[in-house]
């Protein structure tokens, strides 16, 4: 029986796929495909895990003193026959070989469908029985996670959506996903995304529209509803997800699946044209990458540059075997190289709120985990926490920097303090690096825009940076006091509020009063919806997800940026959102 979903449409476009649950209440299992070779040991830990398992409670039933309820012999019999069932252990198999789940994620895939049998169940006592499958699930995982510690994700870009998950597409159905977690999903594995939770702004809608991926979130019946292996459509421009749907609406969402293809094609045509405005104002359109294999598709897609590598990717999910100097010296430097003499922009280690680490830093241990991780130790302040550390990661980043253009990006810059702190730390690493001759080039530093005192300050911090890059994302949250990932008051987050305006139009015109060079590398630089309006405001320079590069170069392509500034006053003095966009929209600023 085919039903609907309603949520939120955060990313346009249609995904038909098999679905893909996580959205299971135990978050702390590890999601992750394996490599075909490794399907048969990934089957040997799930059978020395259950065999673990079986041990563990054969001994307990041994060892029960005389005194214990008569009940619990019984229990144990249950856990220990349905530990032995071949049926149950064959379905998990299955998982494995078909799909190459790990074996954490097949036994949560499986525990998924028997919950959802065993509640369908019109027998009280068989119903509650579901409660025994859990525990004994509950058992193995524990197990695995003794026996291997914290696993580690596939890594790579070699994976396909055939290489991973057998012939038929996928989609992903979760209650939530981590930035952590998304990276390793987006390597074309996943042709949708469909959460539980989370809102226009949240940071699984931002990477699902940076990635071009038709996206719902906020339905929160979905986990509930969605089974595994369910046929889905994913309609990421009404917000809308089917299950099981007829044949006849299968075959029209097909069809516009085939007519985005097309239009993506036409799209792709225009990435060796120069970004020119009809005006002949020359554009610069750079990318956004987390792995230094991203360059390739930023070089692809016809980026200029790289505007923002997230370097924090490098050290998440590593439990407590971070990078090295080397290690990380080594992928700054193939991202510098693949950029074949292009600039490349490193920020610096962005950890803290959405991204922490999986380990506790020495400053964390003394202080305890933040109340509000957005406004606590974070970026710069957690960078500056952790000097050994810091210095480490600009050593690395300066020797990188003999190999090509290199800008080091600081997040979250508030405080002259911190300022100050920076540039001393950035000469130690050069004096560190001349003490143990290893060579390095000239470097630029930049100022991350992202707090509100930053952008109304930024002449200050410009006398002693080289550029400027805004971070709509953060600024928006911070200048409005919104937490964009708190569906609550999520629809308060609008970038077109006249206060987000008027300051990124200030951060821009200060920047090019003082001749230095500014960029917009969050969300609003990939919003096509915005182009007009920055460029407007005078900005020459975005950074973007590679697959939004075609898009907004569409759109400056058609802009003639004198005509567009003569409309900018009156929506900066607009009264609200609504007003804002209205007068803006309404005055043909944005091309069709």
């Amino acid at each position: 029986m085919s039903i609907q979903i309603f949520g939120l449409a955060v990313s346009r476009g249609v995904a038909i796929g098999r679905a893909v649950l996580v959205a299971s209440s135990r978050v702390d299992v590890a999601h992750y495909f394996v490599a075909p070779d490794q399907v048969d040991a990934e089957i040997q830990r799930l059978r020395v895990a259950r065999d673990a398992v079986i041990a563990e409670l054969s001994a307990l039933q041994a060892e029960l003193p005389a005194d214990a309820p008569s009940e619990l012999p019984a229990l144990l019999d249950v856990h220990l026959m349905l530990l032995r069932d071949e049926m149950l252990a064959a379905a998990t198999r299955q998982w494995i070989v078909e799909r190459h789940y790990n074996a954490e994620w097949a036994l949560s895939a499986q525990l998924e469908v028997l919950a959802r049998q065993f509640d369908e169940m019109d027998d009280d006592y068989l119903r509650e029985r579901k409660a025994d499958v859990e525990q004994v699930v509950e058992r193995m995982l524990q197990s695995l996670a003794r026996a291997s510690g914290r696993a580690q994700p596939l890594r790579g870009g070699e994976g396909t959506t055939r290489d991973f998950g057998g012939e038929e597409p996928l989609v992903l159905v979760a209650s939530d996903v981590a930035p952590a977690d998304m990276l390793q999903f987006k390597r074309s594995v996943f042709t949708g995304f469909v959460t539980d939770v989370g809102g226009t702004h949240s940071h699984t809608a931002i990477v699902a529209r940076s990635m071009d991926i038709p996206a719902v979130v906020g339905a929160r019946e979905a986990s509930r509803l969605v089974r595994q292996d369910d046929w889905i459509v994913i309609d990421g421009d009404a917000g809308v997800v089917i299950v099981d749907p007829p044949a006849i609406v299968l075959e029209e969402y097909r069809f516009r699946q085939r007519h985005s293809e097309l239009e993506r094609a036409r799209l792709d045509r225009l990435r060796h044209t120069p970004a020119v405005t009809l005006d002949g104002q020359p554009i610069e359109l750079l990318a956004n990458i987390e792995m230094p294999a991203d360059a390739a598709a930023a070089l692809q897609a016809g980026a200029v540059g790289i505007g923002l590598f997230r370097s924090e990717f490098l050290f998440m999910n590593r439990g407590d075997d971070l990078p090295a100097e080397d290690e990380q010296f080594e992928a700054y430097r193939d991202a510098v190289l693949a950029m074949k003499g292009l600039p490349v922009t490193i920020r610096t280690v962005d950890i803290g709120a959405d991204k922490p680490l999986d380990r506790l830093t020495a400053a964390e241990l003394r202080h305890g985990q933040a109340l509000n991780p957005a406004l606590g130790l974070r970026a710069i302040r957690w960078s500056l926490s952790e000097p050994g550390m810091f210095r480490q990661q600009l050593r690395a980043i300066l020797r990188a920097s003999a190999f090509g253009r290199v800008r080091i990006l600081i997040p979250m810059v508030a405080h002259m303090s911190e300022v100050r702190a920076t540039l001393e730390a950035l000469e130690r690493a050069r004096r560190q690096l001349d003490e143990a001759g290893k060579p390095y080039g000239p470097v630029e530093l930049g100022a991350m825009i992202e707090v509100p005192a930053a952008a109304l300050r930024v002449e200050a911090l410009l006398r002693h940076f080289d550029f400027v890059s805004i971070g709509t994302n953060d600024l928006v949250q911070y200048l409005l006091a919104i937490d964009r990932a708190d569906e609550s008051v999520a629809h308060l987050y609008d970038p077109w509020h006249p206060a987000v305006l008027q300051l990124i139009a200030h951060t821009i015109a200060a920047a090019d009063r003082m001749g230095r060079g500014v960029a917009v590398c969050g969300e609003m630089a990939a919003d096509p919806a915005f182009t007009p309006l920055l460029l407007a405001m005078g900005l020459r320079s975005f950074s973007m997800h590679p697959s939004r590069i075609a898009t907004v170069k569409q759109k400056l392509l058609r802009a003639d940026t004198r005509r567009l500034a003569a409309l900018l006053p009156r929506v900066l003095e607009a009264e609200d959102c609504a007003a804002a966009s209205a007068q803006w929209l309404g005055n043909g600023a944005t091309p069709a």
